[in-house]
């Protein structure tokens, strides 16, 4: 009875407490002030929510171009609403410069698509790439390569496996330089008057014999001349290996000058294109000039597996 008794008296304080005018009025007061700033972090919020679907781009899935064959996905973006209202809190106010985004991965992915050629990156992502078959022409390739690294410039080196064989020393210096390896066959045939055994056999032994010296693995075939046929992509696909052609060909093995080298890729070269060279006299005077002139197209140089990745560039 006695602990009923102290409940309830504790019961009664407490209510008189809370019923008091004095408290009353500080906590009418903590409302006032407090409320004002809830409605202005909420219409920012609100803004943001309304807006974020006019600043959203759609992603490109991967497909299959009539012309183009295998054309690789490019990300999309979508603004995150709460990243945005934390970067735009402190002022209040709606600043589009202070909008966070989030890339977003489109549907159909490149290893979605059956076994086909790529010629070219997507089409909405501003980044090149150079294609550099190697099977000769080692006396400019030191050239080249300093040149790629004065402009801190990451490319894609296609050995011929006889030549990897023959240059280990070279081979390890491509790829210490941070530039990507691919196959270009182990011996230059024409691909397409291969035997699906023999198509195997050649890219296999490349495989094998860039492996051992560079220790890198190699995801990208490049058939010597660019001659292939279905049943080539297709065991190169089976070796996990994805058979890539080029957008642009700079025909550096004609001996241009460099002006018109440079010239007929400038002329032709967008978003997406894949440049073809090899290690000649032409190329190596053309580089520099070439790199600069790309630049100034707004364009960045990278890997094939840099312009395959559908990662989006922010600027």
């Amino acid at each position: 009875m006695k602990r009923v008794s102290i409940i309830i008296i504790i019961c009664i304080m407490a209510w008189l407490f809370v019923s008091n005018p004095l408290v009353n009025k500080y906590v009418s007061t903590l409302k006032f002030t407090a409320l004002p700033a809830i409605n202005e972090s909420d219409k920012l919020y609100q803004m943001i929510e309304k807006k974020a679907d006019t600043y959203e781009i759609k992603p490109i899935d991967a497909k299959i171009d009539p012309v183009w064959k295998a054309i690789p996905g490019y990300n999309g973006l979508k603004v995150d609403i709460e990243a945005s209202y934390k970067n735009m809190k402190k002022k209040g106010d709606f600043d589009e410069k202070k909008l966070v985004f989030t890339q977003w991965k489109p549907n159909v992915h490149l290893e979605d698509l059956p076994p086909a050629p790529i010629y070219r990156g997507n089409q909405e992502k501003p980044m090149v790439s150079f294609i550099i078959n190697v099977a000769w022409g080692n006396e400019y390739l030191t050239d080249m390569l300093a040149t790629l690294k004065k402009h801190h410039v990451s490319a894609s080196f296609f050995l011929e496996g006889n030549w990897v064989k023959k240059n280990p020393d070279l081979a390890k210096m491509i790829v210490d330089a941070g530039h990507e390896v691919g196959n270009h066959s182990y011996s230059h045939p024409d691909m397409a008057k291969l035997t699906a055994a023999q198509a195997r056999q050649q890219m296999i032994k490349t495989n094998e014999i860039i492996e051992a010296v560079t220790e890198k693995k190699v995801k990208w075939f490049a058939p010597p001349s660019g001659s292939y046929r279905e049943e080539t992509v297709k065991v190169a696909h089976e070796l996990n290996m994805k058979t890539v052609m080029w957008t642009v060909d700079t025909v550096d093995w004609k001996k241009p000058s460099p002006d018109v080298l440079i010239n007929r890729v400038i002329s032709k070269i967008d978003k997406g294109s894949m440049v073809l060279m090899h290690p000649t006299d032409a190329t190596a005077k053309s580089l520099d000039r070439l790199i600069t002139s790309i630049k100034q197209k707004n364009l960045s140089i990278g890997t094939v597996s840099e312009l395959m990745n559908e990662e989006r560039i922010m600027k």
